[in-house]
């Protein structure tokens, strides 16, 4: 299966950010002819003021993000794991950062809310409170992708290896992680956290990042990129570097079968008991 991560500097202008995505996803489909197509967290608006991302936020199924990604899914024949788009729940006074996934006719095929919130102050003095506007999801989510079970997650949750533990346990081979990593953290955490999450769950790990300059409010916050492959043994075997762009590689579920077989991590894994 041949997989395309797509690296994107998304705005606070909604209707540019999904053309951008729109015509990536093209180029990506023009020149390397994907299976499976994942896009970074927020895609559809990054930066801005709280009230600015409510307006942004859709009522799923409807809205000009999904609809964008649901059309191209079905025009190419491709999945699109639509990294995450602002959701606008029914009732309640947050939205949610969800990912929406299309099958190659344009069918929803899953659907996952970030669980763990970024509430941070980075290294430079960056404050970040996710859960001011978002409110977390609960639910753990795979789904099915050709010869491949692929497991849901982004950004922030990659520091949290039970849920990766949770998504192996269900049977993903393959884990997607749609993120906006800062860069304060990125340029010393990102690779050997994505390397380590492959490593411990025997699984591709594929990360689509955001990448350059973001305005929030009336500060400029930079983004880290990097969007990466890594493999079940840990290999990066496909990265971006700075910039806008896309990167592509292939994978097995043989693959993930081999390195499971060598070293049986998940038969000789010991359960501890709450104390």
């Amino acid at each position: 299966m041949k997989v395309s991560l797509i690296q994107m500097n998304s705005v606070s202008d909604k209707p540019a950010n999904i053309a951008a995505a729109t015509r990536l996803i093209e180029q990506a489909v023009a020149e390397e002819g994907p299976d499976w197509i994942c896009l970074p967290e927020c895609f559809d608006f990054m930066g801005g003021d709280r009230a600015g991302k409510f307006a942004a936020a859709e009522r799923l199924p409807d809205g000009p993000a999904y609809s964008a990604m649901q059309a191209l899914a079905a025009k190419h024949r491709v999945f699109i794991h639509a990294g995450s788009i602002l959701e606008k729940p029914e009732g309640g006074e947050r939205i949610h950062n969800t990912t929406v996934v299309f099958g190659r006719d344009g069918a929803e095929i899953a659907r996952y809310r970030k669980i763990h919130m970024f509430d941070v102050t980075t290294p430079d003095g960056a404050q970040y409170r996710e859960s001011a506007s978002f409110a977390p999801g609960e639910a753990i989510v795979t789904y099915p992708c050709e010869d491949m079970i692929v497991g849901c997650s982004i950004c922030y949750d990659l520091r949290f290896p039970d849920l990766f533990q949770a998504l192996a346990a269900k049977g993903a081979q393959m884990i997607a992680l749609p993120a906006a990593f800062t860069q304060q953290t990125g340029k010393d955490h990102w690779e050997v956290l994505c390397r380590a999450r492959a490593i411990e769950t025997q699984t591709f790990f594929c990360a689509a990042a955001q990448t350059g300059a973001h305005v929030a409010g009336n500060e400029k916050r930079l983004t880290y990129g990097h969007s990466l492959v890594a493999d079940p043994w840990g290999h990066v075997i496909a990265k971006a570097s700075d910039g806008v762009g896309i990167v592509s590689t292939r994978i097995d579920a043989a693959r993930v079968a081999k390195v499971r077989e060598q070293i049986p991590v998940a038969r000789h894994k010991v359960r501890f008991g709450s104390a």
